[in-house]
Order: C-alpha cells, then structure tokens, then sequence
C-alpha cells in the first residue's frame, strides 16, 4: 500500500485506532515528549497534538513508534518480509539463455522504477514564505529534554548534491533552531553531508541545502537507512522501490535541488563553508545520554515553502525502548540478504535497543570450521556503517538473535573469558562518550558458538573435530546469598546464568578496579562468568537498564577485561563514570531524565488528554 504522505498515513491509522487525537493546548517544550514517551514505551498509538501553544500546526508523534506500525508505513506485513523484498531483487541470473533472461524482466522492472519523478507542481509549495517572513518560531519545533540546547527538529531530511559529481544525498541530522532563520546542522565527521561541505569549500561555493519535513514514511525511513556505495542508489531510490512506484519530486523555490512534493514543509538555504561554526547542544540523544555542546555548521533558510494545512512530523529519541528501534530493525531486515550475500553463513543478525544501533550486534552462523565467528565478525566491521559496531557476539545458528535472554545464556555458558573473548580497535560513532578518543576506540569479540576442538586447546586429531562440534568445558553457574560489601556498592545481585551486577557509586579513581578485583577474589565469585559495574543511576533488578549502561560506558579495550576469580576467569566490565584523574579528558555526559515537575504535570493532566489511563 502506498501513502503519498504523512496525512495519508495518518488516516489510515485512525481508522485502525492506531491514532489518537489531543485537543487540550499542550507545550512543545517538554510537555509534548513525556506524553510521548510514555506512549511509545508502553506500545501505545501514535497522536496528534491538534493545539500547540505559540504555533498554528499540530503536531504528530509516533507514527511509526511500534513494529507494526512500522511495517505497515513500509508497506509490507511484517518488517521480516523486507528481507525476501530486498532478497529478490539482487537475486538476478543470467543463465539460462533468452528464457533465463525473461525471468528476470519483472525484478528488472522494479529496478528501472528507482528514479524519482520530477513534476512541475507540488502541495509542498502551496504556501511559500521567503526572506523577512521566514520565521521558525512559528513552527512547532520540539524542545525534547530538560538540558537541551534548545528546540530540535528531530525528523528532517536534509538533502545536498555533491559538488563534483552531482550525486545527491538525504540524510536524518537534527537541527537546533538557532534564530528565525538558521540552524545548526549537526553533520558528524562521517557523514556524506559534511564531505560535500569540504568539496565546497575547495571551490569556493556556498553548499545548497533543503530540509523536508514529512512526507511518504517510506522516505523518512530512508533518510535514516545505511545505504551502500552503490551508483544511482539513493534514497529517493529506496522510497521508490520499497513503494514501487518512482517518487514523486520537484524543483526547490530558492535552491536548485529537488524535493519530495508530498512533505509537509520544506526548509530550503544554504551553509556557507566559510563562516565560522557555531556552539550546538546539549541534546538528550538516541544513547540515552546527553550529547554535550560541539562546533557544527549554520544552515541559512532562504525560503520556507509548506502545503496549506501541514502537520509538524517530530519524534523524541532518548533511553530505549523508542521509536527508532523499529526504524533500525528494518533496516536489519532489509540489509539482511546484502550481509548474506557477503559472508553467506550469517543466518541472521540482531541490534538489540539497548545496544542504541552500534553498541551491540548479535550475529547467528552456521558453523563448519574453528574461528569463523571472528572471520564473520571481522567481516561485519568492514561494512560500511557497521565499521561503528561496539560489541559483537556470535552465536550458534539454533539460537534466536531476537531473544537477549536466549543469547546472554549462551554468552555464559559458551564464551570463556579471555580464551573466546578478542578485543580490537576501529572507527566508532562520534556520539559515542566512551571511547578513547574522538570517534576511535576499542571493539569486543565474543565468540558465543559450540567450540571446536582447535578453538579450546584440545589434542582430539583433525578428523575427529569435523566430525562433531566438541562442547566447551563444563560451567555450573552459582548465586551466592552472601554477597561481599564494598566501598560505593549501592546495591548488587547475581542471576543464575552467571552474571553479576552491580550499582556503583564511584567518587575516586581506580575505584571500579579495585572493586573487579576484590569481587573476582571473594568466593561468592565462584560460577559467575560476567561482573557487570554500573553506575548509581541504574536499576540492577533491570537486565536491559544494566546492560544499556554498560555498554554506554565501555571503551572495551580499556575496560573489558579477565580477571582470575574463585571459579576460573571471569569479565569485568566496568562500566562506571570515568574520571579525569583517570586520563578520560572529555566531560563525562548525564543520562536523560525527565523534569520530575513535567512528570508530575502530565501525571495531572492525562484525564484532560483524552488519552486511556493504561498508557499513563
């Protein structure tokens, strides 16, 4: 089904109940995102905030806030179906002679419908504000967390062209509104937006930019897609093949690039190479942490072009579960059969939330010789934006990636530490506040499959080893019920597949060291494979708050490591604030939290809402 846009899609979901309308004035400064929040974390509809005050546009949320919704704004009906979508198109043969040939003419047909269309009007440019009247504050741009900067647009999709060969790009970057007219635009060092910047730069130009704002949801999920390096691939590309149908675009009012012309606005000016950057943030951002003020470059909007009634499209990101998890699992789906393709024992693969995209993949395999999870692993780093992956774990093929629980017991029981652990170095996401230095730190391997006898330093002869996967040795984990005090410790638990957690309170130096060291000699260590040290904030009776710390504040090759305990080796993984007295030179960012004051403001106000009681 194909919805030309975000109103189209809206009212789908409404029909389904789906989507839920607020016509009580809210706030978009803070107001709007604990609603929100509440409702995604909880499964609940999307909704549409007919009244914002200071703003005549509404506002829609969640549009594509849970799996379903989101396979169902891609068209497909369920997100696992874009695999075999994606499976049958680069499934091309040319064999079998002129009849071979014929069979292909279908998926080549859904090939040549990658461009997009250029039409000469669109409902995007009904209502165009240019110089003097462009003003921002008129449109109800969030203001998503207690630290922020400011107000962020948090689904625009910027579109520029390279200066030298013309190719264009879309991408997802956030946008501090700065003034009536400008904002920040928070191109990271590895994004194709701030390569085009540099080839302007060298040739002494301006860079054009447009900002839409809306659209087919099948666009904005790929202004957010990790698109391979592959010519005449794109986004509008992707839009189009995922519909079936070429995308509809037209020409901007103000720059000479084009613009889907079903958004529901579009920002259209220029960043100029040579003015100075500007101070952008704090954000509270899709880590679950705030990331703290940097240099980015200034976007100057020359004109604002809108339909005659648009809704403001925004999101919230923050700590997981939100909305853009289902945005990066169907990107899992359909970059799965492309990873395939590659290193064909992959069978599937997995980016839970709590890993925030990069911190952790999960990667099931076939199996058939020793060290091919490290070969896959190292494989996986080499394509392309998945050269940011923090932590990867690679499980037997019997074992659903989708299931963590599933996947940590066989991190306990077939991962020894050290042996089956590799620790390496690589490119990591600039958002990362981690790593030891600026977009560069540490990577782990943990080979989580049945060992072969090379792999465990066994003498059973070459042909004995093809003959049978030999289990590693045995591992009986233990909960202790007497756990030992430490400095700090605020509180701790171990569960029964050999994990332990703690909340740690760290107020000096080499304090979580010590700590690894003194619990891995204590015999309640004997039978724990994992001692995972948190910070205070986390709830350690929440697996996924703990391990969404942890791997937050890793830099694995700095602080992942195996310590001999009462039972063997075990992994510490301090996972703690670093301290400057340490070496960590950057500030150490606070984890997103809500104004208790907007909790306490919501809390009274959801009757007013019209929202059911069970998403408070």
């Amino acid at each position: 089904m194909a919805f030309p846009d975000i109103q189209s899609f809206m009212h789908l979901l409404e029909q389904r109940g789906e989507l839920l309308r607020v016509s009580t004035p809210v706030s978009s400064e803070l107001e709007i995102t604990e609603i929100a929040d509440r409702l995604v974390k909880k499964g609940g509809p999307a909704v549409v905030f007919e009244q914002v005050r200071g703003s005549e546009f509404p506002v829609v949320m969640g549009l594509m806030g849970t799996r379903e919704r989101t396979a169902l704004a891609l068209g497909v009906p369920d997100l696992n179906d874009l695999a075999a979508k994606v499976r049958h198109l680069i499934d091309l043969k040319g064999s079998g002679g002129m009849l071979g040939m014929l069979g292909n003419l279908p998926k080549l047909r859904d090939a040549m419908n990658l461009p997009p269309r250029r039409v000469r009007s669109a409902p995007v440019q009904e209502v165009v504000w240019r110089g003097d009247e462009v003003d921002l504050s008129r449109i109800p741009v969030l203001k998503c967390w207690p630290l922020d900067g400011g107000p962020f647009v948090t689904l625009p999709l910027v579109i520029t062209r390279d200066p030298e060969t013309g190719e264009r790009n879309m991408g997802m970057y956030r946008m501090q509104v700065m003034s009536k007219n400008t904002t920040g635009m928070h191109w990271q060092r590895h994004k194709t937006g701030t390569r085009h910047l540099e080839k302007a730069r060298q040739k002494g130009e301006r860079l054009p930019v447009a900002v839409a704002i809306g659209g087919d949801p099948a666009l904005i999920y790929a202004a957010t897609a990790p698109l391979p390096p592959i010519p005449g691939l794109d986004e509008f590309a992707l839009a189009g093949y995922l519909r079936g149908q070429r995308y509809p675009v037209v020409k901007g009012v103000t720059v000479d690039l084009d613009v889907p012309a079903n958004a529901e606005f579009i920002l259209e000016g220029y960043v100029d190479p040579q003015e100075d950057w500007v101070v952008e943030g704090p954000f509270g951002d899709h880590t679950g942490f705030y990331t703290l003020p940097d240099l980015y470059p200034l976007f100057h909007v020359t004109a604002v072009t809108m339909r005659r009634q648009p809704v403001y499209p925004a999101t919230i990101v923050g700590r997981p579960p939100m909305e853009d998890a289902y945005l990066i699992e169907a990107s899992e789906r359909l970059f799965l059969p492309a990873a395939q393709l590659i290193l064909p024992e992959i069978v599937d693969y997995h980016m839970p939330p709590a890993g925030v995209a990069h911190n952790l993949v999960v990667v099931s395999i076939r199996k058939e010789f020793p060290g091919q999870a490290y070969k896959v692993a190292n494989g996986l780093f080499g394509l392309g934006q998945m050269m940011f992956a923090k932590v990867i774990i690679v499980v037997d093929e019997h074992v659903k990636v989708h299931d963590m629980d599933a996947v940590w017991r066989e991190v306990s029981q077939k991962a020894v530490p050290g042996r089956d652990t590799l620790t390496t170095r690589g490119p990591i996401d600039v958002l990362d506040h981690s790593s030891r230095g600026w977009g560069y730190g540490g990577k782990l391997v943990i080979d989580a499959t049945t060992k072969r006898p090379e792999e465990i330093g066994s003498n059973v002869s070459s042909r004995d080893a093809q003959a049978a996967d030999v289990s590693p040795e045995t591992f009986v984990p233990h909960v202790s019920t007497e756990l030992p005090e430490f400095e700090g410790v605020l509180v701790q638990r171990q569960t029964p597949d050999g994990y332990w957690l703690v909340a740690l309170n760290k107020t000096r130096a080499g304090q979580a060291q010590e700590l690894a060291e003194a619990f891995a000699a204590h015999p309640a260590a004997r039978g724990v494979r994992h001692l995972l040290i948190c910070d205070e904030a986390t709830d350690v009776a929440d697996l996924g708050d703990v391990w969404w710390t942890i791997l937050n504040n890793v830099d694995p090759e700095r602080d992942v490591c195996p310590v001999t305990s009462q039972g063997g080796t075990l992994l510490a993984w301090d996972g703690a604030r670093k301290l400057p007295e340490e070496g960590f030179v950057r500030e150490w960012p606070p984890k997103i939290v809500m104004d208790e004051q907007i909790q306490r403001r919501v809390d009274a106000r959801w009757h007013l809402y019209g929202l059911p009681e069970r998403w408070r």
